[in-house]
């Protein structure tokens, strides 16, 4: 048997993040078992981050998957 509190974590940070478009996304990040937002930039296989409870233009509370 697996234990879940061993292979995940929840530690949600709030980040911007600004698009090529030049908008700007507000909401958190899950760094999981990171040491620091930046490492779910650059020590990590998956290609998208998943930003929740976030912020862009209108609408509030929702989730972007971003590439």
């Amino acid at each position: 048997m697996i234990d879940v509190k061993e292979t995940f974590k929840m530690e949600a940070k709030r980040i911007t993040v600004k698009a090529a478009d030049g908008s700007t996304l507000v909401g958190k990040i899950n760094i999981g078992l990171k040491e620091r937002v930046s490492e779910i930039f650059t020590k990590t296989e998956n290609q998208f981050i998943v930003l929740f409870d976030a912020e862009h233009a209108n609408a509030m509370g929702k989730t972007f998957f971003i590439n």
